[in-house]
């Protein structure tokens, strides 16, 4: 039997494990997978040292949202360390001032005074498809999983830096996957079309009537995806 290849899966905003529940499953069989932890540190450098400080040796690297901009930092500080990459429906851009406004909106909202019960009705139209709104199961994952990491998890993550990446991107040559739900409001299509045009070895999965949380929304779609880039050449 072939050995397992080291796989770290890197979730997003307010994610642990459990945005990668399916994923976990589906690629056990060629993949050895460790879900990085992005919940400590106050700088994205901060955040990829601790996750690389808990990583294999070498690994494929899939990041998903917040998780794609610690895997870039983590090409920044440890190339040789990474055998493939994948960016799960996330950006290479640095903040522009709308979403910036956004974050701060966000922010406040959360240093309102009472129980922080993670995503609400809001942000859960702009995280899912509109189609997965009354999917009452996908739903409550979302909410528990959100709760559960809690406000100053939030609070410190959406105020990570985002580094510009497209430089980063252009001169990466390794097998590489780009992964994004066809309706994600968070980071739309656009911008992984963008990202496929600097690096057009990439391949680009367009996941349809999926928004933002693709791993979650479309884990069969998400994981053979992913399974063809661990098998590639």
């Amino acid at each position: 039997m072939k050995e397992r290849i080291p796989l770290l899966l890197l979730p997003g905003l307010l994610n642990d494990a459990e945005l990668w529940r399916d994923q976990l499953s589906d690629l056990a069989d060629i993949a050895d997978p460790t879900v990085g932890d992005l919940t400590a540190g106050d700088t994205m450098q901060a955040v990829a040292d601790a996750v690389l400080a808990q990583a294999p040796p070498r690994f494929a690297l899939a990041g998903f949202s917040l998780g794609g901009f610690v895997a870039q930092q983590i090409l920044r500080s440890a190339p040789q360390r990474v055998l493939r990459l994948a960016l799960i429906d996330t950006s290479i851009h640095a903040d522009s001032p709308q979403r910036a406004a956004q974050r701060a909106t966000q922010i406040a909202s959360v240093r309102l005074p009472g129980r922080f019960h993670g995503f609400g009705d809001t942000l859960m139209r702009s995280y899912i498809d509109a189609s997965r709104l009354d999917d009452h199961v996908l739903v409550q994952r979302v909410r528990d999983m959100t709760a559960r990491l809690g406000a100053e998890v939030f609070l410190r993550q959406s105020g990570l830096d985002r580094e510009d990446g497209h430089a980063l991107l252009a001169a990466y040559r390794d097998p590489m996957l780009i992964v994004c739900g066809e309706n994600d409001r968070i980071t739309p299509l656009p911008i992984s079309q963008e990202m496929q045009a600097l690096a057009p070895h990439a391949t680009l999965v367009v996941v349809p009537d999926c928004g933002h949380l693709s791993p979650m929304e479309k884990p069969a779609e998400v994981s053979a995806a992913m399974r063809r880039w661990l098998l590639r050449d």
